[in-house]
Order: structure tokens, then sequence, then C-alpha cells
């Protein structure tokens, strides 16, 4: 009897530092503990070294960093009926652990599912055109939207970007050709519009050269002497009657 006595305590003392060493946590600066008393919360502890009543107090642990959370490829129809697939990512954090605990069973696989649907449903607001163009007011958009549904959680969502917007090849066919269509207008008002700029530089030349007959005579003379440095054999030059009139007035009376 008496050899079993050393037994008994060196049992004891195990029991006993482990219940001390299980009534200890440790939590690092981005985490915190959120502490039921029986069952029923009692306050959010941390960081550093919290002591615990064990088989009366349960912890759960809760990381306050912020968690890059990937959207899948979602099937999305924009306004103008056209079929893409959308994929995203998404940046969030625990800015209450109390209620990221009790409000939500999981927070992450809630803010996944939640981020799907408000994709599908933001995205199908708007038309292609804008889905490719205005990228960072469709990402403002959904965090925004996001953010609104999951500030009951605790969960704060900081920023949404869209990763890639994939197209089928007949879409994207469509876009070339309309591209090309778009680049062919801009070339013919270009052109039109130089048409119109050299037709009133004409008008203005043709003005000041009216007030003086005499430029034009000059003007046919200096172009008979660019049209002569090029080495051409024969060069048919018709003058207008307007000018050569003055000329035959003159030389009729010399005649007589």
């Amino acid at each position: 009897m008496i050899s079993v006595f050393p037994w008994f305590w060196a049992v004891i003392l195990l029991l006993v530092l482990a219940l001390l060493s299980s009534s200890f946590r440790i939590f690092r600066e981005y985490e915190r503990g959120v502490i039921f008393n029986l069952g029923r919360f009692w306050k959010v502890k941390g960081p550093g070294l919290v002591l615990i009543i064990p088989g009366i107090q349960q912890v759960v642990r809760v990381d306050l960093r912020t968690v890059v959370l990937e959207v899948p490829s979602q099937d999305v129809i924009s306004r103008d009926n056209v079929s893409v697939k959308v994929n995203a990512v998404v940046y969030l954090r625990v800015i209450d652990a109390e209620k990221a605990v009790i409000e939500v069973v999981d927070y992450l696989d809630a803010t996944s599912q939640l981020a799907q649907t408000m994709l599908r449903s933001v995205l199908g607001k708007h038309q292609l055109d804008e889905m490719l163009a205005e990228r960072e007011t469709l990402n403002l958009d959904i965090q925004q939207a996001l953010d609104a549904q999951t500030g009951s959680w605790g969960i704060k969502v900081s920023n949404v970007e869209i990763k890639q917007v994939d197209l089928t090849e007949s879409m994207i066919r469509a876009i070339a050709r309309q591209a090309e269509a778009e680049r062919e207008r801009r070339a013919k008002v270009i052109h039109a519009e130089g048409e119109l700029q050299a037709s009133e530089k004409l008008f203005q030349a043709a003005k000041v050269l009216a007030q003086e007959p005499q430029a034009i005579l000059l003007r046919y003379l200096e172009t008979l002497t660019v049209i002569g440095a090029d080495k051409n054999t024969t060069v048919v030059f018709p003058l207008p009657m307007d000018l050569v009139a003055p000329l035959l007035k003159r030389i009729a009376p010399s005649n007589d």
C-alpha cells in the first residue's frame, strides 16, 4: 500500500501541470482570442499571454491579417446580352473578431459565395464595353456591394480586382471587325476635315489673287518653272484668255 502513494501523487502532479499548461494561450500581434464562458460569449482578448479556465472557458483564435480570396470564374451575361467568363480576387480582413465568430459559421466561405453572386449581379448591369474599359469603376461597385453585406459579419472588404474577362472566339472576331470599322471611320473623317481645310485655304488664296490679276500670271509662270525642272519632253499648259487678252492688246498696235 505504501508504494502506491508515490505513483498517485506523480499522476496528480502531471494532471496539474497539464491543466496549467492548457490554461495559457499566447496570441501574436495579428491574432485575437474570442473567449466563451460555458458557451456564452465573454470577451475578446489578445495579443500576448491570456489565461483561461480549462473546461469552463473555450477560445476561438481569429487572424486579423488581410486575406486574398480568389473568386472562381463566373459566367456573366452583360446588359447587351454578351456571355463572358469573369474571375476576380477579393481582399478582406476581420475587423470585429466577435462578429466573425458568432454571426457566421465560416466567414471565408460565406464571403466567397457572396462575391460570386455579387460579381454576376453587378457586371450583369453593364455592357461589354464597360467591362473592358471601365474596370476601376466596376471594381469599386463590387467592393461597395460586398462591404455592405459583410459588415454585419465583422468583415471589411478593402478591395476587389477583376483579373480577366474571357470572350468567345466569335465575339473576339466581332470586336476586331468593329475596331477596324472604327479606324476606317476615323480615317475618312480626318481626310474630309483635311479636304475642308484645304478648300478654305484655296478660297482665301483665290480671293487674294483676284485683287491683283498680274499675280495670277506670276503664279502660272512659277508653275511652268516647276514643271520644266522635271525634264519632261512635252508640256501642255493651258492659259486662260483673261491672262492672254492684255498681252494681245499690247501687241496689236505695234503690228499696225
